[in-house]
C-alpha cells in the first residue's frame, strides 16, 4: 500500500505508521519520541539539564582531550538496552584521535565514565552501525545477553528501518522498487566504493515518496526508506542508478573525485557549491524490533541541517566537530 499523500513533509513526520508494512510482532511500545540530550555539566552527566548519578565524566582529568559538552542524545535507556541518535558525521568505529573521536567510544565513556583515564572498562555492545554521516537511531545491548538476543533478532530479519532521504530530482510516481544487485566498483579510485554489477548480490531497495519541492539549485525529492536486504552503501547505490543520487553524497554523487577531495581536506569553495550539505542527506528514522514478547519502536528526528534544506532554507558549511584531525 502506498504512502498517503499530505501537504508537507513535516505533516507526516510524527506518523511512522503512515507506511503499511507487514509486522511480525504485533504489540507496540513506542519509546523515543523525543530524544533526551545527555551533556557533562561540571563533569557529571545530565539528561535534559538534570543530574544524572550514575553517569560521572570528569573530562578535565583526560589529558590532552578538548573538552565535549554532548557524548549524543539519549533516545531510549534501560538495564539492557542503550538506544541513541548518531550525529551525521560521527563514525561508529574508532579510527584514530581522541575517545571522543568514535561513537562506540563515546559509549564506553558513557557506560564507564573512566574509560578515558585508561580503566579496564567494558566493551560496547554495537550490533549494528551507520555510515558515518548517516544520523540517526541505533541501538546498543548493555548486557552480552541483550547483544546476543538483538543480533539474533537483526539475523533472523526480526528487525525494520526507515530512513528517510533527500535525492536529485522528482522522482517518478509515489512508491517503487529498485532492485538491482550490488559489488565492487571495478576501476574506481575509490576502493571503498560499490556498483550495480551483474551477478552481484542480491539488493531492493523500496521508497515512497513524502515530499517534492524545488530551490535555486534544482529540483528534489523527500523519500521514505525501506531495506528488503542490507548491503553497504545499498540506498545509495541504488537511487544513483535509478538517476537520483542523494543530496551531498561525496561518492555516488556527481563526482567520486569530491570524496578524494574531502578525505585530503581539500574540497574547494566550488566542490563545496556543488555538494550543498556538508553531509549526504540520509536519516535513520525509526527502528522496530522485537524485546520481551513486544515490537518496540524507537525514532529520532532528522537534524536542523535536514529540515533546513528541505523548508528551502540556506544550509552553511561549518568546520566537522568530529574530524580527528
Amino acid at each position: 500500500m502506498g504512502l498517503k499523500r499530505s501537504d508537507t513533509w513535516e505533516s507526516t513526520a510524527g506518523n511512522p505508521s503512515a507506511l503499511q508494512t507487514l509486522r511480525k510482532f504485533r504489540t507496540f511500545q513506542s519509546a523515543g519520541k523525543h530524544a533526551e540530550s545527555i551533556r557533562l555539566v561540571n563533569g557529571i552527566s545530565t539528561r535534559n539539564g538534570c543530574p544524572s548519578p550514575e553517569c560521572h565524566v570528569s573530562t578535565s582529568q583526560i589529558q590532552g582531550v578538548p573538552a565535549v559538552t554532548e557524548l549524543f542524545p539519549v533516545i531510549h535507556e534501560d538495564a539492557e538496552l542503550l538506544v541513541l541518535h548518531k550525529p551525521a558525521g560521527l563514525v561508529c568505529h574508532p579510527t584514530k584521535g581522541d575517545v571522543y573521536s568514535s561513537l562506540v567510544s563515546r559509549v564506553r565513556l558513557y557506560l564507564n565514565p573512566h574509560a578515558g583515564l585508561g580503566i579496564a572498562s567494558a566493551e560496547p555492545q554495537m550490533v549494528h552501525r551507520l555510515d558515518r554521516e548517516t544520523s540517526g537511531v541505533m541501538v546498543f545491548g548493555k548486557t552480552d545477553a541483550a547483544a546476543l538476543e538483538l543480533r539474533r533478532a537483526w539475523e533472523t530479519g526480526f528487525v525494520s528501518k526507515e530512513y528517510w532521504a533527500i535525492v536529485h530530482g522528482h522522482v517518478p510516481g509515489d512508491e517503487g522498487l529498485i532492485d538491482a544487485p550490488l559489488g565492487p566498483a571495478v576501476g574506481s579510485r575509490v576502493a571503498i566504493r560499490d556498483a550495480v554489477v551483474p551477478g552481484g548480490a542480491s539488493a531492493r531497495t523500496r521508497w515512497w515518496l513524502m515530499h517534492r519541492f524545488t530551490r535555486p539549485e534544482g529540483p528534489f525529492s523527500v523519500l521514505r526508506v525501506r531495506l528488503d536486504t542490507g548491503r553497504k552503501h545499498q540506498i545509495r547505490i541504488h537511487f544513483q542508478h535509478a538517476g537520483f543520487p542523494l543530496v551531498g553524497d561525496k561518492i555516488y554523487g556527481v563526482d567520486e573525485g569530491l570524496y578524494l577531495a574531502f578525505i585530503c581536506r581539500q574540497l574547494t569553495p566550488e566542490q563545496r557549491r556543488q555538494l550543498l550539505l556538508p553531509c549526504h542527506a540520509l536519516h535513520a528514522r525509526t527502528l522496530w524490533l522485537p524485546w520481551n514478547g513486544e515490537e518496540r519502536e524507537f525514532g529520532s528526528r532528522p537534524e536542523p541541517w535536514f529540515r533546513s534544506f528541505i523548508r528551502g532554507e540556506p544550509v552553511e558549511w561549518t568546520q566537522d566537530p568530529f574530524d580527528p584531525q
